[in-house]
């Protein structure tokens, strides 16, 4: 059996192995020079924003505040290589979609604007002019505004958002799926609920302060190394890090900060975790609910035996609502559905809950392994709910944080991108704006797919990211693109959304963050970015552009913009050539940003006020709210151990060299797999039980019961320390098994942690 591709995992994160393969990169990217000068502008207040993850700058920043997936990140922007026109030339787009994401990507950087010619089956130049020409057309000849889709990624600034939104709006839609509605939604949703802020309540200097943190259904070695450094540091100073993950993620463990020279020299490592706990999948909330009984269980004894209270009663009634209600639930659950739920014992869970009791200021920390459930949204309730008991919202070194993936994911939300846009922001558009505000909900990204499925869409618009390869359903998004009137994307490089083109599409390159924005004037252009604590940052590129020929995306935004409503409401052109003037309406229209130019021009940026941090609470109760609803009637692990046969709870996650559907190269060394992507994790006695050995293929057959067949082929397995019963694997190739009918309830985010699938096996190759 062939198991070359499974080596030795790294024996902690970071390290070594992280400067490693930070030079593979720059020399990969063919300008290692220049790419090393490059970072040490990432973060900085002269330089740019991090095109990657949405962790926080520090106050005391140094000059190295960047880690290994930034130099990926950057690396990949700056590299050598070019998607010329030539590359188009050479390959039809039946050709090119064979190749994998990582293939495709493999061919650089964008240089022009391209047409695809259906006769040839080939993208063709076509120049600007003549591209907003054709796609402001489109636009204005179909009958309502609802048949356009407008989806932006994550990377957009705050600056290119906000004029996305105010053209959409001009033109009368609020159709605006984006990356949000397939991460955070949940977030979101249930934040605003519990305290009225759908944003976290901490700053980054809370982590310093904090006696206690936890992490949940998150891995920060991969997702966002810089977060591991703080962990670092709180661990250092004696602070208890609890985490709950079904997968033993190597970052969690250990971590060697390659800027300690000390660790470096003497090869050493920290220990990360405290308690490391492995919950089945979806198994979450019955572990907190555990945890919070356990915490009341200690409140009785506390009162019986005339000890100090272990609740903050003062914060409970001065500041919560329905704390009653919530006690009850908690009681009437027992430890029997708790355990079976979360796949934890009582024990476990106990340990876990003392570390909370015995803490003063407590952080709790999430991602995705949260917010992509069936019932994410009351998951992340039960949080909050287990942070009002002991006051840990409010206060130094305390509160919610949930740990958004794209650099600028939030601040999109910030400035507008909403397809249920809340009434006063657009009160404030139709007032200083002086036109006719669509007032209409509009569709999230499940809504636009089914729209363009169903025919009631005929045109899709992608500010940046890779719609095909982010979304569920692979196989069905593909077709639902394919049959657009026009499809449009604002792209650095070529991947496989490009390959789905509509009867008119177009692929528009625009400029890097990395790369410099000069106006008409020859000034530089500065934008701006959110980070997951709130923090308005300053981005300014440094490096040459990778073409003449390519435009900002403000500028793109502003073009379409143009050639479709023309200029009566909004002069676009001044806006793309001055970026100030963009910022002054986003400071019009939108609360926190008073003297945005100003502020955002002093090192570090600024901060937008958080409510709750400071117990404000915009809820109907005027009150930090707690939640009643019961456990899940049934997880996705426990309906896969009722049936007949190799069923099990998939969830996809990100390899080491990957972020989002970016794939950087095809190792895992953090998981010990080398030079491929086809495999499946799986617990070495559920391997035992399937009579299957490391390295042997299988398909995986989705189990959703809608009638399609969905199935992922030739995969391999590799034993792994992950909770019995479930089964991990890389998107995006995994996402053709994530049923576009499978979403969260209240978030509608596709349910990308707990898919149901079976195992077959296939005839070694």
């Amino acid at each position: 059996m062939d198991t070359k591709f499974i080596g030795k995992k790294s024996a902690a994160a970071g390290g070594w192995g992280a400067l490693k393969s930070c030079g593979k990169q720059l020399l990969q990217s063919g300008m290692p020079i220049s790419g090393a000068r490059s970072m040490l502008k990432a973060n900085q207040p002269d330089g740019f924003d991090c095109p990657g993850c949405a962790w926080g700058d520090p106050e005391h920043g140094s000059s190295f505040e960047f880690c290994e997936n930034g130099v990926k990140a950057v690396a990949w922007e700056a590299t050598e290589k070019r998607a010329t026109p030539a590359f188009f030339a050479q390959n039809t787009v039946s050709e090119l979609r064979r190749l994998t994401d990582y293939e495709l990507e493999l061919n650089g950087r964008l240089t022009h604007p391209m047409r695809y010619d259906a006769a040839s089956d080939r993208y063709l130049p076509v120049s600007w002019q003549d591209a907003f020409a054709e796609i402001g057309g489109i636009l204005k000849g179909l009958d309502t505004p609802n048949r356009a889709e407008f989806y932006t990624s994550g990377r957009a600034s705050n600056e290119a958002a906000f004029l996305y939104q105010l053209f959409v709006r001009v033109y009368g839609t609020n159709n605006f799926p984006d990356c949000s509605n397939m991460c955070h939604e949940a977030s979101g949703i249930a934040m605003r609920q519990a305290v009225g802020v759908g944003k976290g309540t901490v700053l980054l200097e809370d982590f310093e302060e904090a006696d206690a943190i936890f992490v949940i259904g998150q891995n920060p070695g991969t997702n966002h190394p810089r977060m591991l450094g703080d962990l670092r540091r709180a661990a250092i100073r004696g602070a208890r890090i609890v985490v709950f993950n079904p997968v033993r993620e190597r970052g969690l463990e250990r971590f060697s900060d390659p800027q300690d020279k000390i660790e470096m020299l003497k090869g050493g490592s920290t220990e990360i975790a405290s308690l490391y706990l492995q919950p089945q999948l979806g198994g979450d909330m019955a572990a907190v609910r555990g945890m919070a009984k356990a915490v009341l269980a200690a409140e009785d004894r506390a009162v019986a035996a005339g000890l100090p209270s272990v609740l903050d009663h003062a914060f409970l009634t001065e500041h919560c609502a329905d704390f009653q209600a919530y006690r009850t639930a908690v009681e009437a659950t027992g430890w029997a559905e708790i355990e079976d739920q979360s796949g934890l014992s009582r024990e476990e869970i106990a340990r876990a809950a003392d570390v909370y009791i015995n803490a003063e200021r407590v952080i709790c920390t999430w991602a995705m392994g949260v917010t992509q459930h069936l019932h994410s949204v009351a998951t992340i309730r039960e949080i909050a709910n287990f942070m009002f008991l002991r006051g840990n919202i409010g206060k130094p070194g305390a509160g919610l944080c949930p740990v958004r993936g794209h650099s600028n994911v939030q601040g999109d939300r910030t400035v507008g991108i909403n397809e249920k846009p809340a009434e006063d922001f657009l009160d404030a558009l139709e007032k200083h704006f002086r036109f006719t505000v669509p007032r209409e909900h509009g569709h999230n990204v499940l809504a636009a797919i089914g729209a363009m499925l169903d025919g009631s869409a005929e045109a899709f618009i992608g500010l940046g990211g890779n719609f095909a390869r982010a979304s569920p359903d692979s196989a069905l998004v593909e077709k639902a693109l394919r049959q657009l009137k026009l499809t449009v994307h604002i792209a650095t490089k070529p991947n496989h959304s490009h390959l789905m083109p509509g009867e008119a599409a177009f692929i528009l390159p625009c400029l890097g963050r990395t790369e410099m924005d000069f106006n008409a004037a020859g000034n530089s252009q500065l934008v701006s970015v959110e980070d997951s604590m709130s923090m308005v940052h300053g981005s300014a590129g440094i490096n040459r552009p990778a073409s003449p020929h390519l435009l900002s995306e403000v500028a793109i935004i502003a073009g379409i913009a143009e050639a479709t409503v023309g200029s009566a409401v909004v002069g676009w052109a001044d806006l793309a050539d001055d970026y100030d003037l963009i910022r002054d309406h986003i400071e019009a229209t939108i609360p926190g940003f008073e003297d945005y130019n100003e502020r955002l021009r002093k090192p570090r940026g600024f901060h937008l006020r958080n409510a709750a941090s400071h117990r404000e609470w915009d809820t109907p109760a005027g009150k930090a709210s707690f939640s009643s609803e019961a456990l899940p009637e049934e997880t996705v692990h426990q309906r896969a151990r009722k049936g007949a046969g190799r069923r099990f709870a998939l969830q996809t996650f990100r390899s080491h060299d990957q972020y989002n559907t970016t794939v950087y190269g095809l190792d895992d060394r953090y998981r010990g797999v080398y030079g491929e992507r086809q495999v499946i994790f799986i617990h070495p006695a559920d391997l035992k039980a399937m009579n299957a050995e490391a390295g042997d293929r299988i398909d995986l057959v989705g189990e959703h019961d809608d009638g399609i067949e969905r199935i992922a082929e030739d995969f391999r397995l590799v034993p792994y320390d992950i909770a019995r019963g479930s089964i991990a694997g890389y998107y995006p190739e995994l996402n053709v098994l994530v049923p576009l009918g499978s979403a969260g309830k209240e978030s509608d985010t596709p349910t990308s942690k707990s898919i149901m699938v079976s195992l077959r096996a296939r005839n070694a190759a």
